[in-house]
Order: C-alpha cells, then sequence, then structure tokens
C-alpha cells in the first residue's frame, strides 16, 4: 500500500472535493508553493494514487431509488461450468439498463440497482433478474439511505 502524507492527503482530500481546483488554489488553500503542489500532484499520479479526473452527476441525474439484489446460480451437474456461467451472468447484468454496479462475492454476485422508484427496481428485478435461468437465489435489499459514499450512484450512472 502506498504512503501517504499529511500534504498528500490533504491534497487528495481537497481535489476530491473539488477536482476543478487549479494548482494555484491549492497552494493558497494549503498555504505552500505552487510548485510544491505541482510536483506532488505529478508523483501521486505517477504512483497511480490518483487515476483519473471524474464527475459526480448531479440529483437530477441520479435515480430517486437505489437497491442491492444478490444473486446466486445453481451449482451446475458440471461444476467446471459453474465459473464461465458467473461470467455470463455477470456479462448480462453488466448490459442491463438501471445497473449501476456488478461485483463477484464468492460464488455469487451483487448488483446496484437505480431507478425513480422501489417499485420500479423491484419489477426490473422480477422482470429482467429473476427470469434468468440457473439461478437458486435471489435478495432484494432496498437501501433507505446512504450514510457514507451518498455519490456513489452520481459516480456510477450512465449518461
Amino acid at each position: 500500500m502506498t504512503q501517504l502524507d499529511d500534504l498528500d492527503r490533504a491534497i487528495l482530500r481537497l481535489l476530491k472535493e473539488d477536482a476543478r481546483l487549479t494548482i494555484s488554489e491549492l497552494a493558497e488553500k494549503l498555504n505552500r508553493p505552487e510548485s510544491t503542489i505541482h510536483f506532488r500532484i505529478k508523483k501521486l499520479q505517477e504512483r497511480n494514487v490518483i487515476d483519473r479526473y471524474t464527475i459526480i452527476l448531479g440529483e437530477d441525474l441520479r435515480p430517486s431509488s437505489l437497491a442491492l439484489v444478490y444473486v446466486q446460480a445453481k451449482t451446475p451437474i458440471i461444476e467446471d461450468f459453474l465459473e464461465k456461467y458467473l461470467t455470463h451472468i455477470i456479462k448480462t447484468l453488466s448490459m442491463l439498463p438501471n445497473v449501476l454496479l456488478v461485483a463477484r462475492s464468492g460464488e455469487g454476485i451483487v448488483v446496484l440497482i437505480g431507478d425513480e422508484s422501489l417499485d420500479k427496481i423491484k419489477s426490473f428485478v422480477e422482470e429482467t433478474i429473476e427470469v434468468l435461468p440457473g439461478l437458486e437465489r435471489v435478495e432484494f435489499f432496498p437501501i433507505d439511505k446512504i450514510e457514507k459514499g451518498s455519490d456513489i450512484a452520481g459516480f456510477l450512472v450512465d449518461v
């Protein structure tokens, strides 16, 4: 794991809050010379601490409701096919509208889905995910409130 000092962490916090800040603005906020800030950012990029700069979409484009869905496939008669089938399910889910995130968890798959309402998400799950062949279990977890990381939907949603 990469070691960061206090200045590196301060730069990252400010950029995380607003990636549009200029080096001059960062230097002023941190009370450091611009050359130091420029050098540190360059080093953070070279060490892959900063991979890229991106945007988080605003409330108007974010889904109003979110839910996590856990999907588990039945173990096929020939167990060697399980890996191929899980890969197939992951690719299929990744192409579906409203699917913001697909992650593998052991022999299961976790899916983050967003839409206008929980009813629409439930319908989407029933009509699109639960009908996939070879599934053993589909569990639905509505998200009432995100305590940390609430911008995740604005980061993940496609436009």
